[in-house]
């Protein structure tokens, strides 16, 4: 595509650009501050869930003191090593979060004030970064960052898995286990074990890999609460397991302290019409945790209690903004009786579906050439994209078509997808604007007598249009002026010059004056020629 010299048409063209542009970062205040909501709760429930851990370490070291319970201290060890493998997690995690902010921020190599801005109360400091795709899509998707984070949860998952299989293992006549009781065992810790890589969703989809599916174009305020999301799943393996290694010793497996609900959903921003599938469990819940002691209500309503002590609940996306669903947990001490509940709310976004349609070169069709058209719905998958057009035709498929037409007025382009509308759209049709008529690179003034006799006949040339088309001269008038002598009229058919006009240019000599007149040209669907400017050229 040349670079237009008319300025009118450089200003369009430029906003085109600026229109791209908005719509690529068009992504509400509303739900940054949803993705900042969702980390905090992650970090919240990472915390809580670490403090009653800790206490049950405690306990556990004051009750393997009494030599009565000696032979249960190689438990010691193996829960040590559990929680330096989940360090070792959380620090690599953290450090990948701190570059991704530091790199949409002021790229000072480290977290700083820099990375960060004032927020409208004059008080609170928000992420630089926070709607920033394309530092996270270049580091987690195109650098690897993101399948090096897939290979960090594998092989730490593993390791885990493995030091308590090897506990058991290594003390199983120790702790009275049988080989079935040990694979029970190990078997129940991997299947509820919420810390791991869901590696099939993404092969339904159009994404390469897992990390393009979950970190493609996702601005950073999603990626960090993706981040601590698997963090606090981390943590509720490790409590998990921890708990199960104190059970082996006769302590508490399970710690009645605080109890919340925690929702697990497989997205936090819909369009209207959309679903939200969520899955709603208690905070502190380990795998020794009876489910019939656990009661999950949402909005004041109970749901049923899955065998994992989980419940499940979906949300239809409708009306538009953010929305609240109130959550209350109540479980039951199985040995005292005693109910503790908790509360909490998820946060979720409900958005209108967004749709621009764009001509690739100008804000109009022409007549006569293919115009190029793109079609970008967010939140729409450009397979489910439907196009109709009223007054031209189309061809393409997805985000890229062709538009004709055959006749100037309006036209409209209509979108929808999955038997939603997405609006219509306005555009007027034209004809390929007027062709410029010149001899040689000249449309007037003077020309010497050996270039002027040399051209061929009259050209039409289309200055600063940016398709492919080729206009013909159709036929012109020409006057010979010869000095202080009579003029010489004579109609010339096509662009060049006929036996007649031949004759008359052949004389050509200085001080010498030609009349181009009603020059007429046609050009790609025209049903007519048209007229377009005149030519005045005096021979030196």
């Amino acid at each position: 595509m040349s670079i237009p010299k008319e300025p009118r048409q450089l200003m369009i063209n430029l906003m085109y650009l600026v229109l791209t542009a908005l719509l690529a970062l068009n992504v509400s205040a509303e739900v940054m501050n949803a993705f900042n909501t969702l980390d905090a709760g992650n970090k919240s429930t990472i915390k809580i869930v670490d403090g009653q851990l800790t206490s049950s370490v405690t306990a556990l070291n004051n009750l393997l003191k009494d030599d009565s319970k000696a032979k249960y201290r190689p438990i010691l060890p193996a829960i040590e090593q559990i929680r330096n493998k989940v360090t070792e997690f959380n620090t690599y995690v953290d450090e990948l979060r701190d570059l991704l902010v530091d790199e949409t921020g002021d790229k000072s190599g480290k977290v700083d004030a820099g990375d960060f801005k004032e927020g409208h109360d004059g008080d609170l400091l928000y992420l630089r970064g926070k709607k920033n795709k394309d530092v996270t899509t270049n580091l987690l998707v195109d650098k690897g960052r993101g399948d090096e984070l897939k290979q960090k949860i594998e092989s730490t998952r593993t390791e885990l898995i493995q030091v308590y299989t090897d506990l058991l293992r290594r003390n199983k006549d120790t702790f009275e286990l049988s080989d079935k009781e040990i694979d029970d065992k190990v078997n129940n810790v991997a299947t509820n074990m919420p810390f791991k890589v869901d590696d099939e969703t993404w092969k339904t989809s159009d994404k390469t890999s897992w990390a393009d599916f979950k970190f493609r174009q996702m601005p950073l305020a999603a990626v960090l609460p993706l981040m601590s999301q698997m963090q606090a799943d981390l943590k509720s393996s490790e409590a998990n397991m921890v708990n199960d290694m104190i059970g082996l010793a006769g302590g508490k497996s399970i710690v009645f302290d605080k109890f919340f609900p925690v929702v697990q959903a497989d997205r936090s921003y819909v369009v209207g019409g959309e679903a939200i599938k969520a899955k709603i469990s208690v905070g502190t819940y380990s795998s020794s945790l009876d489910p019939a002691n656990v009661q999950i209500f949402v909005g004041g309503s109970p749901l049923k209690i899955n065998d994992d002590g989980t419940a499940d609940y979906n949300i239809t996306g409708s009306g538009s903004g953010q929305k609240k669903v109130p959550l209350r947990v109540v479980v039951k001490n199985p040995l005292t009786g005693k109910e503790t509940s908790g509360d909490g709310e998820f946060v979720y976004e409900v958005g209108s579906r967004s749709v621009a349609v764009s001509a690739d070169k100008m804000n109009v069709f022409y007549i006569g050439v293919d115009n190029p058209l793109t079609v970008s719905a967010s939140g729409v998958s450009s397979n489910d994209v439907n196009v109709s057009f009223t007054g031209v035709s189309g061809r393409g498929s997805g985000s890229k078509w062709t538009v004709t037409a055959d006749r100037p007025g309006e036209a409209t382009i209509r979108v929808s997808a999955n038997g939603t509308s997405l609006g219509s759209f306005p555009f007027r049709v034209k004809r390929i604007p007027d062709p410029i008529a010149r001899l040689s690179n000249k449309s007037d003034g003077q020309m010497g007598t050996g270039e002027f006799k040399a051209q061929g006949g009259v050209g039409a040339f289309l200055d600063n249009f940016d398709f492919e088309a080729t206009c013909v001269v159709a036929g012109f008038n020409l006057v010979y002026v010869p000095k202080r002598e009579d003029a010489i009229p004579i109609q010339n058919a096509g662009a060049r010059y006929t036996d007649a006009a031949r004759r008359v240019v052949n004389q050509a000599k200085p001080g010498d004056i030609y009349y181009f007149e009603n020059v007429r040209a046609k050009c790609p669907g025209d049903e007519a020629t048209r007229k377009i400017n005149s030519m005045v050229f005096k021979i030196q």
